[in-house]
């Protein structure tokens, strides 16, 4: 069995970080969320007390009252000062890293001489422990322990300064661990390095709630800015804006389908037709340049057949001389014609 069994490695679950700082820190399940907030709570109360003893009508109690809690909140943080009191509980101190006290020097010069670090930036907390003689970061937030050579260990302090990084010293005595006893005898040795975790949105991310509703979700979503919200469709049917869609393109088709089918008329009645459906303007391009040809084709084609029986009728006429009838009367009926001729084919070229 692997040496990193004996750890306790805790997954992050919302913003519940401090009490599995904590709880890596010692190395064994000591404190709840519930104790942290009861801890958190009773800090709150004394700083009302103190502030109460200038009159609770006083303009800078109304303003205290009025402000949020600065220990806790419900989403799972804590502050600095709920940790250290929780520590003080086995007699552990928190003391700044980069502070000036006689300690605090000692731990900057041989960081390795030291048992354990608690690390904040914003709200997130974790821990650096010695287990054995060899160093682990046990940030919640990566799928395992984290072996760190002593060496490292002051660059990634000072990387993690360098970052924004608070850095707390812990000292006292700690409780007895398993991991230590085992890696005292057998150290570790890793083979492959942690990877971080992500955080399930299914799990809670507020001090005795979970979050199962749908509609929920679906709000949570839209305000932390991940664009819409695909809920599962459960049915297996379309949604509704799909079938609002192929509902119009259905009525789209039927009403192109309507409209190329339909009998014009002939004659100059097809021109206005043309410019009614130019000038309705929701119709697609298409198929106005499809009827603008369609016509285009019945006018072309009523003419030539007025042309053919014009010349025929002609040609009949030219016949029908040899029977007496007057030169002079078919003269004037083949000009005529010939006029009626000209005008069509001037009409049909323009």
């Amino acid at each position: 069995m692997s040496i990193f069994c004996s750890f306790l490695v805790l997954k992050q679950e919302g913003c519940l970080c401090a009490q599995h700082c904590l709880n890596a820190l010692l190395q064994g399940p000591y404190f709840t969320a519930v104790d942290l907030a009861t801890l958190g709570q009773q800090m709150d109360e004394q700083e009302r007390e103190r502030m109460a003893e200038n009159g609770v009508d006083s303009e800078e109690y109304q303003n205290f009252i009025r402000q949020p809690s600065g220990n806790m909140d419900d989403s799972g943080y804590f502050s600095v000062q709920v940790i250290a009191s929780a520590l003080n509980v086995w007699n552990l101190e928190l003391v700044p890293y980069n502070s000036t006290e006689p300690r605090a020097l000692t731990a900057q010069n041989a960081p390795q001489e030291m048992q354990a670090y608690i690390c904040n930036y914003h709200d997130h907390w974790f821990t650096i422990r010695r287990l054995g003689r060899q160093w682990f970061n046990l940030n919640s937030m990566l799928t395992g322990p984290q072996l760190i050579s002593d060496t490292y260990l002051s660059v990634y302090l000072a990387q993690l300064q360098h970052e924004g990084y608070s850095i707390f010293v812990v000292f006292g005595t700690f409780p007895d661990c398993q991991a230590h006893g085992m890696l005292l005898i057998q150290p570790a040795v890793q083979v492959s390095q942690p990877q971080r975790v992500k955080i399930e949105k299914s799990q809670g991310y507020r001090l005795g709630s979970s979050s199962d509703d749908p509609d929920l979700e679906r709000a949570l979503s839209l305000s932390m800015g991940q664009g819409s919200y695909n809920e599962p469709n459960r049915s297996g049917s379309k949604s509704d804006e799909e079938e609002d869609n192929d509902l119009q393109r259905a009525l789209q088709e039927s009403v192109r389908e309507s409209k190329i089918t339909e009998p014009l008329p002939s004659g100059p009645k097809n021109s206005s037709v043309t410019q009614d459906q130019h000038s309705g303007g929701d119709e697609d391009e298409d198929l106005q340049r499809a009827l603008q040809l369609s016509l285009q084709q019945e006018n072309n084609s009523s003419d030539n057949d007025l042309k053919k029986a014009l010349q025929m009728s002609m040609e009949c006429l030219d016949s029908d001389s040899t029977a007496g009838t007057s030169n002079t009367n078919l003269a004037e009926i083949r000009a005529r014609r010939l006029r009626y001729l000209e005008k069509t084919n001037s009409k049909s070229t323009s």
